[in-house]
Formats: structure tokens, sequence, C-alpha cells
């Protein structure tokens, strides 16, 4: 007889073991102690990130007071530690002719960088905020993307079994996917895509400053000016989508059944730093 389970903890560990695989190289045992200390501190720093916070109104005022809002510098500082670990144990067996991930090629740019004598932020300390960046933005809304997969295609079992199909017919049921399989799974592409608009697991974007004065519509935004995208009101633009609150795969397939990239898709940010999490699988755990 089938028992219950929480799936959350078997998705923390994968995806933070992907991330791992692209930045270090290397992966973890499940039950490494190290690896789990790391995996809590980032869930800390995601749900803290996420409270209301009295020290994004006063700043001055709430660094010398005590409260939750300093565990999430300490939990940043530990991380931290922990990637220059990572990024020392790099340099003594670095291969210019073999770079092995993301904090190796990093390494061999900055040592091409120095010796042109261009300064374009390929520094140690950049790496390390960029390694660090990697997993805060990339863990948990990895995991939680997956988490609200599983619910909607728990609930709609029709669109299960035709994902089931598309992938079978496409792959099979023996080697692993690809992302050259991506372009021929439009229906999967489709929902994944579908799942990131419902899941909506950034309803209100990070703080970001705008570089120089700049026009949006009707509105003059100054240079300096603090900016918070609310992403909710564009996934849910009744204008913009033709069943806002329906998990409706079809918003992202023409009549066709070709994938269709929708322009008021914005799951994470606009541009080009915008951020795929659902990928991230397609790297072996």
């Amino acid at each position: 007889m089938s028992l219950p389970f929480d799936p959350v903890p078997l998705l923390n560990n994968a995806v933070a073991n992907i991330i791992c695989m692209i930045v270090f190289r290397r992966r973890f045992d499940y039950n490494d102690q190290y690896f789990q200390n790391m995996l809590k501190k980032l869930t800390d720093v995601a749900y803290l990130e996420g409270s209301i916070w009295l020290y994004d109104a006063f700043p001055a005022l709430m660094k010398h007071l005590p409260g939750p809002h300093n565990d999430i510098f300490t939990s940043s500082r530990s991380l931290e530690a922990f990637i220059r670990t990572e990024i020392e144990r790099h340099k003594l067996d670095l291969d210019p002719s073999n770079p092995r991930d993301y904090i190796d090629c990093f390494l061999l740019e900055e040592k091409v960088v120095k010796a042109a004598l261009h300064d374009v932020g390929f520094e140690e300390e950049n790496l390390a905020l960029c390694c660090l960046d990697l997993f805060l933005a990339g863990s948990e809304t990895t995991s939680k993307t997956l988490q609200w997969g599983l619910i909607y295609l728990i609930k709609s079992p029709n669109i299960q079994e035709k994902v089931q199909a598309e992938i079978d017919g496409v792959i099979g049921q023996v080697r692993q996917p690809t992302m050259v399989d991506k372009a021929n799974l439009p229906y999967t592409d489709a929902v994944i895509h579908e799942i990131q608009r419902m899941g909506n697991i950034v309803p209100l974007n990070g703080l970001r400053m705008a570089a120089k004065d700049s026009k949006l519509g009707s509105y003059i935004i100054p240079k300096g000016t603090t900016v918070m995208p609310n992403l909710t009101s564009v996934l849910f633009d009744k204008n913009e989508w033709e069943n806002p609150h329906t998990f409706y795969p079809e918003h992202f397939l023409d009549t066709e059944g070709k994938f269709v990239k929708r322009e008021a898709f914005l799951p994470f940010s606009a541009g080009n730093t915008s951020f795929n999490a659902p990928y991230f699988p397609l790297v072996k755990d």
C-alpha cells in the first residue's frame, strides 16, 4: 500500500546538487551534514527574504537592533565562506585546457582580463557573490517550481498523460533528456511555462535601481529611482491571457500546437538577466 510522503526534501536536495555540479563540478551525498547545513541556510535565507522586513524601511536603525533580519546576514556570510573554500580548492588544480565548471571558467577568464589590463568585473569578490546568487536565486525558485508542477499535474491527470505521451514519443523511457530535446517537446514546454505563470513564485521581484533617466509609457523615472516590479500584475493580466486564473498550457501554443513565447510571461524578471529555473533539472544529479 502506498504511503504519503513529503517530496520537498528530495526536490531541495536534487536542485541544490545540480547547482553544485554547475558551480563546483561535484555533488554531495544527501546524508552529508555539511551539505544539509548549507541547504538549511539557503532555505532560511529564502523564507526570511520572503517575509515583511522593517529593515527595508529603516536600515540605518534596524542594523543596530536584534531580530531575525540578522540571521539572513549570518547565513549569507556562512554560505559565502563555503563558496570561498571551494574557490581556493579549485585554484590548486586549475587546468587552463580543461575547465570543469563555472568557477574554473571564471578564474581562467579573470587571468585573461588581467593580462589585457581590462577592468570588467572579473574579480574573486564578484566570483564568490555570483556563485552565491546562483544558489540563492536558483535553489528555492527551482524547487518551488517543481513543487507547483507536482500539484498542477496531480490535479490535471489529462494534462499529465499528454506530457508523458509526448516525452515517451520523443525521448523514450531509457535515455536521459537533454536540452536538444526541448524543441521537440512543445506541449511539455508549454506546461512548464504555465506552471511558472500560475505558480507565481516571485510576485514582487527584487528591488532595482534606474541606471539612467528613463521613460515608461507616460511615466518619467529619474536616475537612481528604486523600482520594485509587480510580476503578479503581468502574469494574471486578463488583457494578456485568455484564462488568467486557470491552468491552461494552451496559453503557450499556437493553433498548430507549436510553442509560442508570450511577451507577458515574466515569472522572474525581464531582459537578459531573466532566470529560467525549470531547465536546471535537465542537468543530471
